[in-house]
């Protein structure tokens, strides 16, 4: 019986995994649009923050690069398609005056954090003039550390103090 083995080519081994690699990305959330339903009309003072909050969003999170959120807004934003989801300048939630509440603080940015029904989370900040909601999806929802760029961002654009709103 022959062992006759054909010769390993390091190009063709590259050239296939480049083609699977492309494939995939092809098929990543990344590459996905997000259908994010906006907030209500904030008022204009809180819709500025969010304005100036989108121009600084990073690129990516957990990750994940942004991507469209439709329809467009100021007030969105997603990363990984669906799998991050931000919405600026919601209402105060009620949850907000609850003091059994758990947070977090993240570039002296208050989170509150609240785990949802489907594995996911939903976390809020508080203590700034504008509310900011990120739900998260249960796979990218292992750890806070995901919110050091938003956080980051937040501090930036959305002055401290207690939103009216």
């Amino acid at each position: 019986m022959s062992r006759h083995r054909r010769p390993f080519s390091l190009l063709a081994a590259l050239t296939a995994w480049a083609a699977a690699s492309a494939a995939l990305a092809g098929c990543s959330p990344g590459d996905a649009e997000a259908r994010v339903d906006p907030p209500p009309a904030p008022p204009a003072d809180v819709a500025g923050y969010c304005a100036a909050l989108h121009e600084e969003l990073p690129d990516t999170v957990a990750g994940l690069a942004a991507n469209p959120a439709l329809p467009a807004s100021d007030l969105t934003a997603a990363w990984g398609g669906s799998a991050i989801v931000l919405r600026c300048g919601i209402a105060k939630p009620p949850k907000m005056a609850d003091p059994e509440q758990d947070g977090v603080w993240v570039y002296d940015v208050p989170w509150l954090l609240e785990k949802l029904d489907d594995g996911g989370f939903r976390f809020t900040t508080g203590l700034r003039l504008a509310y900011t909601e990120v739900l998260v999806d249960k796979e990218h929802a292992t750890d806070a550390g995901m919110l050091v760029g938003l956080s980051a961002a937040i501090a930036k654009t959305v002055p401290k103090g207690i939103s009216s709103y």
